[in-house]
């Protein structure tokens, strides 16, 4: 990405308003277009009211995370060009200084926003991104329910929760594959599974199944590569499960999927579990490794150091397939990249995709439907392949 260069019709707009700076020409140049502004490879950020300086904060690995803008003299539009690559998304926010105070706000002339556990952020989509339909409801789609269960535990020595999700028409007599998710409820709310699920196996696109949607404890302690997850998820969840509900209860049938710590917490899994998971689905993944055994991201991250370290060493087949998607805009995309090469020398089948978004929940949301189909093709796609 560059900053600067600035399209012709934004140019004429601009100069418009520097020769005739008041109010009725900048209303009107903002009720004729929708903002950010999209425009071949370029995306204009505007701003309206007053304040010492506007910048724009966002979370793309590479730039400067901050990005001024400019104000038009004698008036209080703020305006930033940013030449940006086709198909991206991206989130941000506007850093407003007034003073001493630094204020962090959304976009006041964009609608599209964009949910995670810390807030919302307001979205950028360049040309030629589009929202998928399948992540949204639609209707005449017949829809699963979900179902809280609680799963008895030695390995953290405690119960937990996980909530279950039952597809449409679920049978008790029936026979499922299994997909376990970790921050399943995340997922639920911030990258509509439940909506992507319904939608997907309605389309016939993967088959019915039923869904683990589990939670850590301690995120940072669980999925960081620890025993005790990886105990938990094939000695107790994985078997209690199995007992309670019409699951195949083949290797086969098995799936695990993570974004970021989750996708560590999945691939030690199966690691530590070689041949129980046949299949992985892995975003963003804080594969976190060193060769020469020094690393600089905390003592947390020692355990995942050490494993993916071992793995990268001497890689073997713990699955059958692995999915493995990573934003271009992240700071991981180095380490999921130099994961790629060490998954297909073990022989598992590999599909890598990398977007054009960053570290991020809607990111995660957009490859949900690669990754599953490819994963667990439902009957539609057996007929193409």
């Amino acid at each position: 990405m560059t900053v600067g260069h600035v399209i012709p019709s934004l140019n004429l707009a601009i100069d418009a308003l520097e020769r005739r700076p008041d109010p009725s020409a900048i209303d009107a140049f903002l009720a004729d277009n929708a903002f950010p502004l999209s425009e071949g490879p370029f995306c204009t950020f505007a701003f309206r009211g007053e304040a010492d300086e506007i910048h724009l904060r966002h979370w793309i690995h590479g730039l400067p995370s901050t990005q001024p803008l400019r104000r038009i003299p004698g008036t209080d539009f703020w305006s930033l060009v940013m030449e940006v690559p086709e198909q991206s998304r991206f989130e941000y926010k506007f850093e407003v200084h007034t003073g001493d105070r630094v204020e962090l706000i959304r976009d006041p002339l964009n609608p599209h926003l964009a949910h995670n556990p810390f807030g919302t952020n307001s979205v950028c989509q360049a040309t030629g991104y589009e929202t998928p339909d399948w992540t949204q409801p639609v209707s005449g789609v017949r829809e699963g329910w979900l179902e809280d269960r609680v799963i008895r535990s030695r390995a953290f020595g405690e119960p937990r929760p996980v909530t279950v999700y039952l597809p449409h028409r679920y049978n008790p007599a029936g026979s499922y594959p299994l997909l376990v998710v970790h921050d399943g409820l995340e997922y639920v709310r911030y990258a509509a599974l439940k909506t992507v699920l319904d939608n997907l196996i309605d389309r016939l696109e993967i088959p019915k199944m039923i869904v683990a949607l589990t939670q850590p404890g301690n995120r940072m302690e669980e999925y960081a590569a620890s025993p005790a997850h990886a105990t938990f998820l094939a000695d107790e969840l994985v078997p209690q499960l199995e007992r309670e509900l019409p699951l195949i209860g083949t290797p086969d049938s098995r799936c695990l999927l993570g974004a970021s710590l989750g996708a560590v917490a999945s691939l030690h899994a199966a690691v530590t579990n070689p041949g129980m998971f046949k299949s992985l689905f892995l975003s963003s993944g804080s594969f976190a490794f060193s060769d020469i055994g020094e690393h600089d991201k905390g003592p947390m991250f020692d355990n995942v150091v050490q494993v993916i370290n071992d793995f990268r060493r001497e890689p073997n087949a713990v699955a059958d397939r692995v999915f493995l998607s990573c934003g271009m805009y992240e700071s991981l995309i180095y380490e999921n990249r130099s994961l790629v090469p060490v998954l297909q020398r073990s022989g598992m089948q590999v599909r890598y995709v990398e977007a054009r978004d960053g570290h991020n929940w809607e990111n995660w949301r957009d490859r949900l439907r690669e990754g599953l189909s490819w994963l667990a093709p439902g009957p539609l796609w057996m007929v193409y392949e």
